[in-house]
């Protein structure tokens, strides 16, 4: 068996078509089983949120309180993680329900879904880890590689990461706005405005409906019904938090360079990813909870595939690393999450070592790499979400429908 170090340009390439295989099967699977799977999450979302703001309405009562916010904050939780994420992901547009369509959907988060589709599936997916084009390394904010350059404001960075959890939604997206290219000159500052004012209008809607409007109708249980609400907000941020964090910052993930992904092939994208992401173990609970975002790993190789195929199949993605010698970097929640933490505190400080790899090589990115062949996809092609460049991905053969 191949390890990572001899990785040739005859096994990257044939690691590249296994996993498009499954790509394409899963696709040809898609039927009535997943369109009722996420009909019935939405269903469960709708009914616990629903339930909760009922109980919130007699929040006066400790009992009610504590259940009502508990089933807002699962309600909250779901609508953002496994239903909005993934609906805005276009992993149910193959259903064609305008109810439930990537370009209908309007989610329960401070950042309009126009400008997170943009952020996110364009430049993240697109650009996954590649330092000075994935704004999600350290969201502008954070140092959380030490090939970015170490500024004193860092040393606080434990505090405002803290801090960021808690209000997670604002932060992203204030961070959708790109201020900082603003100041470079690289953006409109008019853009730049026009993108914060439909962040105000909208947070401004949400603030009106959990701070005001719920509010009042509990009467004199206003108070109560206010913290409820809050609480529960909160407790969607810092889960988001949780969960994107140990998908993208653990220990083993790992950063490349423009350099390194020129002329990249799509075998070559598809190990960008795997390198790129990190799992956490849990049950279907947790996988439900995350958005499935759980398997990171196999959402950023196929992150048009519904999430609910996820689980099924992350084994056949896991025993392929284990026949080419690649890592597959998953371990509990608690492990990444507190890999993450080690990470932000020791990166806070200036200097820092590559974060190693897991056991399972100890080779370098560049030792992975494959010649790219004469004619490669372009960039937008390589993404399962190139923003419009279906078409341009069909006729070059990458992917078929």
């Amino acid at each position: 068996m191949p390890t990572a170090a001899s990785l040739s340009r005859a096994d990257l390439e044939e690691f590249g078509r296994e996993l498009e295989k499954i790509r394409q099967e899963v696709l040809a699977d898609l039927g009535e089983d997943d369109a009722a799977y996420i009909r019935g999450v939405i269903a469960l979302q709708r009914r616990l949120e629903v339930t909760g703001r009922a109980l919130l309405l007699v929040s006066w009562l400790p009992p009610a309180w504590l259940a009502g916010t508990t089933a807002l904050a699962v309600a909250k939780i779901l609508e953002n993680m496994e239903i909005g994420h993934n609906v805005l992901h276009g992993q149910w547009d193959w259903m064609r329900d305008p109810k439930i369509h990537s370009t209908t959907w309007e989610w329960d988060n401070a950042t309009p879904a126009a400008q997170w589709k943009h952020s996110h599936n364009v430049v993240h997916h697109t650009w996954t880890n590649v330092l000075g084009k994935d704004r999600d390394i350290g969201y502008s904010a954070l140092r959380v590689h030490p090939a970015q350059q170490w500024h004193p404001i860092y040393l606080a960075q434990p505090f405002y990461n803290a801090l960021l959890a808690l209000f997670f939604e604002y932060g992203i997206a204030i961070y959708d706005a790109e201020l900082e290219r603003v100041a470079k000159g690289e953006k409109d500052a008019r853009e730049a405005l026009r993108q914060l004012r439909a962040v105000a209008a909208k947070a401004g809607r949400q603030i009106l409906k959990d701070y005001v409007a719920f509010p009042l109708l509990a009467g004199p249980g206003m108070l109560p019904t206010l913290l409820g609400n809050l609480t529960a907000n909160m407790a969607r941020n810092v889960w988001a938090h949780i969960v994107i964090f140990c998908g993208h910052f653990p220990e083993g993930a790992e950063v490349f360079t423009e350099e390194e992904i020129e002329n990249e092939t799509r075998a070559q994208w598809y190990l960008r990813q795997l390198l790129g992401s990190c799992n956490f173990d849990g049950g279907p609970l947790l996988h439900l909870m995350s958005g499935n975002l759980s398997h990171q790993i196999e959402h950023h190789l196929f992150p048009d595939l519904p999430s609910n195929r996820y689980a099924q199949i992350a084994p056949r993605v896991r025993a392929l690393c284990a026949r080419f010698g690649l890592p597959y970097n998953s371990r509990p929640l608690i492990k990444q999450t507190c890999s993450v933490w080690k990470r932000i505190l020791r990166l806070s400080l200036p200097g820092g070592s590559q974060a190693p790899r897991p056991e399972e090589t100890t080779a370098s990115p560049g030792e992975l790499r494959a010649t790219a062949p004469k004619e490669a996809p372009t960039q937008a092609e390589r993404s399962p979400n190139g923003d419009g460049k279906e078409a341009a991905r069909k006729s070059r053969g990458l992917i078929a429908r």
